[in-house]
């Protein structure tokens, strides 16, 4: 059956973000600046943080595998979503579809449980600071970073290996610019009974686990602050979890509004766009969220800046 369901559609074709010839131009001229400056932003943090002593903290190593999730983001989206806008028919692949909404699953999963633990780090740094390095042992946070990455495959598993058991007889158009699950079970002509279950119950795990550590972390960092009297502690509290805060908010806002389930064509049009702002413009805006603000990144830039320029000065290779 499996082997049927597999010959059965070969291939999908994807709709895009808009059918109008005139925006096919400026959307890719859009796309391809947001690529570019995605993998830019991202690279280079990650390298600020590798070639720095100061960033080698628990707080930057989780950092830098959020950069790195973010990179891998548009690796998996950008490429195809720019041949969509200057090819006459944008068809991808029965296996590069599911390959698709594999790592389309694997990196949204491992972004909530990498969020997560970053959210724990907070807590530990606001409320247990002096116990930090011995909470947050160099030990600890790579098997904290394993256990996202895993928890982040077998969701992207269970997911994949539902979608593969579907038939697909019927229409190949997916009404999206990605191989995402909603679109793909509404062409399926056999039951998404066990897909939708298994699909609520894999969402609902992430998102209720996710977010109840989250907020737990945050409400004792908000206690803790509160008995502070010094304005000056409240002030570094806020400062050290703005970042973060302001990344869990757009992430999971974004992501619940991409996911409600309306039958209206313009739900279907919404749907697309929360997605962009998803997959394309959260990646692009973690970087600077976390640089902008942040006076340990500003001062690796500039020493980074002036190694490079003492080097290139002294003609060394």
């Amino acid at each position: 059956m499996a082997m049927k369901n597999v010959s059965t559609v070969t291939e999908f074709i994807l709709t895009g973000l808009t059918d109008q010839p005139e925006l096919q131009l400026p959307l890719f001229v859009m796309f391809l600046v947001n690529y570019v400056v995605t993998v830019v932003g991202n690279l280079s943090l990650m390298s600020l943080i590798f070639l720095n002593s100061n960033l080698q903290t628990p707080m930057y190593f989780f950092l830098f595998n959020l950069s790195f999730i973010d990179l891998c983001y548009s690796f998996v989206f950008t490429p195809k979503t720019l041949m969509s806008f200057v090819s006459e028919k944008n068809t991808i692949s029965f296996g590069g579809c599911m390959t698709q909404l594999f790592f389309f699953c694997f990196f949204a999963n491992s972004e909530c449980y990498v969020l997560t633990a970053m959210a724990y780090d907070r807590y530990v740094a606001v409320c247990q600071p002096l116990l930090y390095m011995v909470i947050m042992s160099p030990r600890k946070c790579p098997l904290l970073m394993f256990g996202s990455h895993l928890m982040g495959f077998v969701g992207a598993i269970v997911h994949t290996g539902c979608m593969v058991r579907l038939n697909f007889c019927d229409s190949n158009i997916i009404n999206h610019y990605m191989c995402d699950i909603l679109p793909l079970l509404q062409l399926s002509c056999s039951s998404t009974y066990v897909n939708e279950l298994v699909s609520s119950v894999i969402v609902s795990i992430v998102v209720i686990a996710s977010s109840l550590v989250i907020l737990m972390s945050y409400a004792f960092i908000f206690f803790n602050v509160t008995q502070l009297s010094s304005g000056k502690g409240l002030s570094k509290a806020m400062s050290t979890c703005s970042s973060h805060i302001i990344t869990v908010a757009l992430f999971y806002g974004f992501g619940m509004l991409t996911h409600i389930k309306t039958s209206s064509d313009e739900s279907v049009v919404q749907g697309k766009i929360f997605s962009v702002f998803c997959t394309f413009l959260l990646p692009l805006l973690n970087p600077f969220i976390y640089s902008l603000r942040n006076k340990d990144v500003k001062l690796a830039v500039k020493r980074t800046m002036r190694r490079f320029t003492v080097t290139d000065s002294l003609g060394l290779p």
